[in-house]
């Protein structure tokens, strides 16, 4: 048989419920030769019999989706490496095809490039319409902090390589830390076509509450704040371990390393810092307004954001406006959402 010209990899974690699906989606594809390799970290369900009885080569790791995916990655004999989650779905048959294509194309004008799809997902609720088309179109862009492994990340192996792999140190945020290496070293570009993924743990732990807990979790991420993540692990559920999200251990987490580690300088550093961030990331405001505003607008139109890039931004790039938005930042999250969600976890911990 010819060299595979596609590896796809995939980490699971008792995913046999959802293994099959994708699986059977990539059987389908055309135009393309695949081999698949699924990086477990040990599931005690079915998943391996599930993998096996596709053809797919079965590779045991230490538990991680970063350790995972470098395990399975080693095995992999394909000029290109696509990274999926077990629960993605694909519609189109030629879209990986595509995509490889759109790949090779680029480096015609770029060595080092990487692709990730425009996410779709797949709900099994009606809630959230516009929190859920604000992700979808986002994820279309290739700015800061707005790609992560749900988009799938398609690249050439050498240049996995010379990345060093996904980083193995905490079980989450190893997709942040790749695709800002990747940002840094190369170049993304958004596919062409739309992956399928599920909203599973948004509705499992509820939308806004998990949206809350990414924006907190990016945001220390951002400003390098990797005590918090050492000490958050044991918090951080695992998908199959997922119900309503308690988001008061992680307030609580925070108070105690303001009081027991940054002290009063370094919890104004910090929330400096964290103003920054937001400072920087301000549009998203912007841009939700034009995802609002699109029945009205049009598609592709971004007015809002726009006048972000052209005026706002520029105007508020001054160090006075990050103190201002990370004493902000410190009202909203510390004084309000904190004490709301521990009442909230408690009474719904007395039910």
């Amino acid at each position: 048989m010819p060299q595979p010209l596609l590896s796809i990899v995939i980490p699971t974690l008792n995913e046999a419920d959802v293994l099959p699906d994708l699986l059977g989606d990539l059987k389908k594809q055309r135009n393309i030769f695949l081999e698949i390799i699924v990086g477990d970290g040990g599931s005690s369900d079915a998943t391996r019999s599930v993998a096996e009885a596709s053809g797919a080569l079965f590779v045991n790791a230490r538990r991680g989706r970063g350790v995972q995916m470098n395990a399975a990655a080693a095995c992999a004999s394909g000029d290109y490496i696509l990274f999926l989650h077990a629960d993605s779905r694909i519609d189109d048959p030629c879209l990986l095809s595509n995509a490889v294509n759109a790949i090779w194309l680029e480096k015609h004008e770029h060595d080092c490039v990487a692709g990730h799809f425009c996410l779709q997902f797949m709900r099994t609720t009606h809630c959230n319409v516009m929190g859920y088309r604000y992700i979808e179109e986002k994820s279309a862009f290739n700015r800061v902090n707005t790609t992560n492994g749900d988009q799938g990340l398609l690249l050439a192996k050498g240049f996995f390589t010379d990345l060093g792999g996904f980083d193995e140190r905490r079980p989450f945020l190893e997709d942040q830390c790749i695709a800002e290496s990747i940002r840094a070293q190369g170049k993304w570009i958004t596919l062409p076509g739309y992956l399928k993924t599920s909203a599973r743990r948004f509705e499992a732990e509820g939308f806004h509450r998990r949206y809350i807990l990414m924006s907190m979790m990016m945001g220390l991420h951002s400003i390098g704040m990797k005590s918090f993540f050492d000490r958050a692990t044991g918090v951080y559920r695992i998908q199959q371990d997922a119900g309503t999200l308690a988001l008061s251990p992680f307030f609580s987490l925070i108070w105690r390393m303001m009081y027991g580690d940054w002290g009063l300088w370094g919890s104004i550093q910090v929330f400096y810092l964290l103003g920054r961030y937001i400072r920087q990331n301000s549009w998203q405001m912007f841009f939700f307004l034009d995802v609002w505003l699109r029945p009205r607008i049009g598609p592709g139109r971004y007015p809002f954001l726009g006048f972000h890039d052209r005026i706002f931004g520029p105007c508020t790039n001054f160090r006075v406006f990050d103190a201002l938005t990370g004493l902000f930042c410190f009202i909203w999250f510390m004084g309000v959402l904190s004490p709301f969600f521990r009442f909230a976890d408690y009474k719904r911990e007395q039910k």
